[in-house]
């Protein structure tokens, strides 16, 4: 069983309230009424009372935005784009679950071993049941299935989900008077806990791939500024007066892109990008204070860009 391919996942959100409390429930009929037009291409997701988009660009998220303001006169208070991160694993590790408790006069027990290892990207998440007869009766694998998953939406470095990875249920044990499903998706949550922390994992962040058009006695001002954003030059293509400069650089770091290099080049640039792939979050030196990659991988919290907010997220400049 496999999970839909990260590629496809969302890689900002964007979270906002109505400022007038009478338009909450405008405000949700508006969004599902957006959601269901298939180009939109978003998600949206609403908690206590705070609601968030989720989609693949800025110019989407504050497309979205602009109708909510502009077509439905609902007015928003918004937090700043962020950029949602994965997490994956970089070897093969095991380890047991056990979740037993006695409450009152009956009792829970669940029982199970796991390997888990790194799938190939894209791979998704996948289940091998290689239980031994007898050792864990069928009604209980799903349960280790479900624990598995959740666990995995979770993560266990920074909140985000958990991706390409391959869980191996290879032993376990149950009790015929106080085995539960309860017991065993506990047990399965444990097992991928304890094993997903001993597989040394990390932090994925979205890549895109940068293209700019400019002026060639700006090529030096425009290459200086994507290394200073963590990125990599892949090529340059002449066209006529102008150099096309092509590079990789974490999304990361190019929310307000559009306007930066607006006012970096006083307009006289173009630029489009698109997702391309997740790559590891680079150590940020020193050593692990956890012995997992844990704290040498963690960012210090979604990036929101280097522009003003005001400035980029106005939904009078559509």
């Amino acid at each position: 069983m496999c999970e839909s391919n990260p590629a496809s996942r969302p890689i900002l959100f964007l979270s906002f309230r109505p400022t007038r409390d009478s338009d909450r429930q405008k405000l949700g009929d508006v969004l599902n009424l957006l959601s269901q037009d298939p180009s939109s291409q978003i998600e949206i997701a609403s908690v206590d009372g705070e609601m968030s988009l989720r989609g693949m660009s800025e110019l989407q998220l504050k497309r979205i935005w602009s109708q909510v303001v502009h077509d439905y006169g609902i007015q928003l208070e918004v937090d700043e784009p962020k950029v949602i991160y994965l997490e994956a694993i970089q070897r093969s590790a095991e380890a047991e679950g056990k979740y037993i408790r006695q409450t009152g006069g009956s009792g829970n027990y669940g029982h199970c071993k796991l390997r888990v290892e790194p799938n190939e990207p894209g791979g998704g998440y996948e289940f091998v049941n290689e239980i031994k007869v007898g050792a864990v009766p069928e009604e209980y694998i799903e349960p280790i299935q479900q624990g598995v998953r959740s666990a995995m939406e979770l993560g266990i470095l920074a909140g985000f989900p958990m991706v390409d990875v391959r869980v191996t249920l290879f032993d376990g044990s149950y009790h015929e008077l106080v085995s539960n499903e309860m017991a065993f998706k506990f047990a399965g949550s444990i097992a991928f806990k304890e094993a997903a922390r001993k597989a040394s994992p990390v932090l994925l962040e979205p890549v895109m791939a940068v293209e700019v058009k400019v002026p060639e006695e700006l090529m030096g001002v425009i290459m200086g500024d994507i290394i200073s954003r963590r990125g990599r030059i892949e090529g340059m293509e002449h066209e006529a007066n102008s150099q096309i400069i092509k590079a990789m650089v974490p999304m990361a770091e190019m929310l307000g892109y559009e306007n930066d290099i607006r006012l970096l080049t006083q307009g006289r640039a173009n630029q489009s990008m698109h997702f391309a792939r997740y790559e590891p979050v680079p150590h940020r030196g020193g050593h692990d204070g956890d012995g997992a990659g844990v704290t040498a991988n963690k960012p210090e919290g979604p990036k929101a860009g280097r522009g003003s907010i005001a400035a980029r997220w106005n939904p009078e400049s559509r």
